[in-house]
């Protein structure tokens, strides 16, 4: 095996191996963050990826400089996807809303059954 190909390996199972760890140690109230400053880097690979495929000239990096360009969007997307799917759990409910014209019905039938049922 060529040393550089060793010393590749080598670099992204270290890369590996400290990315779960710190990933394993972040608190939960910390995620929401972490998955914004995930998205701007995100966002960085995507442009590079564009880079990359406006200069390729044989197929063969024409057709994977696209799929990095998909793979890349597709993370920035659920990214920002996910971020969002967090941040609702953290906003409040409208509690002073008015009620729809189906909850003051349902609403109405419930008390008068519950009226009805003790009067008689």
């Amino acid at each position: 095996m060529d040393e550089t190909l060793l010393s590749a390996l080598t670099v992204f199972v270290l890369a590996i191996l400290v990315g779960f760890e710190v990933i394993s140690k972040v608190p939960a109230t910390l995620h929401t963050p972490l998955m914004s400053g995930a998205n701007s880097i995100h966002g960085i690979v995507l442009v590079g990826a564009m880079f990359i495929a406006a200069v390729a000239d044989d197929p063969l990096s024409q057709v994977l400089s696209f799929v990095a360009v998909v793979f890349a969007a597709m993370n920035v997307v659920g990214g920002y996807v996910v971020t969002d799917r967090m941040l609702q759990m953290f906003r409040r409910r409208d509690t002073a809303r008015p009620a729809t014209a189906t909850e003051r019905g349902t609403a109405a039938t419930a008390a008068g059954t519950t009226a009805g049922s003790t009067r008689a």
